[in-house]
């Protein structure tokens, strides 16, 4: 008897032991998912600690709360960063939602946005906030979302799909009026005269293509303006718009205007046109804001921007997917506004909310 209790007994330690430390050991990289704060990863941040290392296997959440993924175009430029607020801002206000923020690092790697979306689907995420960088090569994985039952909603920038039926709605910029406002005011501080050089963006990308259209209509008003439009691209960051400026403003020294239509085909055009003397001595146009570009045009070396509103868009968007899965109607189009900001009107309170937002604050850090 005394045999078998002592037996009894190490098999009752044993079935302790167990049960309070066989949980103890979480996997990790290669064996399963680490946790959300081990694995941000460095294409961008997720919320409430909702992305794995593969950036995009948030762990299911608790109760109604809905996973929604943000997927931009890129992660690196300010404007990107503000879209990030905008939904994050909105995923505190609105509640039942889980925001996780993941894109390509470079605005240039469809493949990545591709696969990004492929895994989002397989992930089962609860609802999509898509800014595709071409707007063709990611109507597969839209439709794909779609066919999966998850809702859709397309900002930024435009897709050649259908609204209400590949995808739920598209939030974004008035992109060819925007680009009419540069083409305007350029025209008017060259009253009417000059040659002009127009530095595209990036194949592919509809809404700087929609700000470049809009632009080369406005110019057309102008009888002695001559656009020079050699179909340059400045690619997808400030180094490779730099390059590209400074090749363009090469071939054409007697230039009067410029026009640039986003953030960084902005920053790399000013860089240009410093390192030639010429910053503050032609007229130039940029798209976007960033601290740097404001700084900028408060020293006359830019004539102004325009600009979007990202915040409002990245929480219109959200919006937007909350509203899907609450089986609330939301419009096919939501404008989120443009504006032309120049020196004489960017410390105005409007002006200054756009330019200057308190992003640290927004995204909670």
């Amino acid at each position: 008897m005394k045999c078998v209790s002592v037996l009894v007994f190490a098999l009752l330690v044993a079935g302790c032991a167990c049960l309070g430390g066989c949980d103890q050991k979480s996997p990790t990289a290669a064996g399963g998912t680490k946790s959300a704060s081990q694995s941000a990863g460095p294409t961008g941040t997720a919320a409430s600690g909702a992305a794995s290392n593969s950036g995009v296997a948030a762990p299911p959440v608790s109760g109604a709360v809905k996973r929604v993924a943000v997927v931009p175009k890129g992660t690196t430029h300010e404007y990107w960063k503000s879209i990030h607020a905008g939904a994050r801002k909105a995923e505190r206000e609105l509640g039942g939602i889980q925001i996780t923020f993941r894109g390509p690092a470079k605005e240039d790697d469809r493949e990545q946005q591709i696969a990004l979306m492929e895994n989002l689907i397989s992930s089962r995420y609860d609802a999509i906030v898509l800014a595709p960088l071409d707007d063709r090569a990611l109507v597969g994985p839209v439709r794909s979302a779609r066919d999966a039952k998850i809702p859709v909603v397309i900002m930024d920038s435009g897709l050649e799909a259908k609204a209400g039926e590949d995808y739920a709605s598209f939030v974004a910029t008035d992109n060819e009026k925007g680009g009419r406002l540069a083409g305007e005011r350029l025209g008017e501080l060259l009253k009417g005269r000059g040659k002009v050089v127009l530095l595209r963006y990036q194949e592919g990308s509809a809404s700087t293509a929609l700000r470049e259209k809009g632009f080369v209509d406005a110019l057309a008003g102008f009888k002695d303006i001559q656009l020079i439009d050699p179909k340059r691209f400045a690619g997808p960051t400030r180094d490779t718009a730099q390059q590209a400026a400074e090749n363009l403003l090469s071939n054409h020294a007697d230039l009067a205007g410029v026009f640039c239509p986003n953030e960084s085909s902005t920053f790399g055009m000013m860089l240009a046109l410093r390192s030639r003397g010429l910053a503050g001595k032609v007229a130039f146009l940029g798209f976007d804001s960033s601290a740097e570009l404001v700084d900028a045009m408060r020293k006359g070396e830019i004539s102004g921007l325009v600009v979007q509103n990202p915040i409002r868009m990245g929480y219109l968007a959200v919006k937007a997917a909350a509203d899907v899965l609450a089986g609330r109607p939301v419009e096919p189009r939501i404008d989120t506004g443009v504006q032309l900001i120049t020196k004489e009107n960017m410390d105005t309170p409007e002006s200054k909310e756009i330019l200057s937002p308190d992003l640290k604050s927004l995204l909670g850090s």
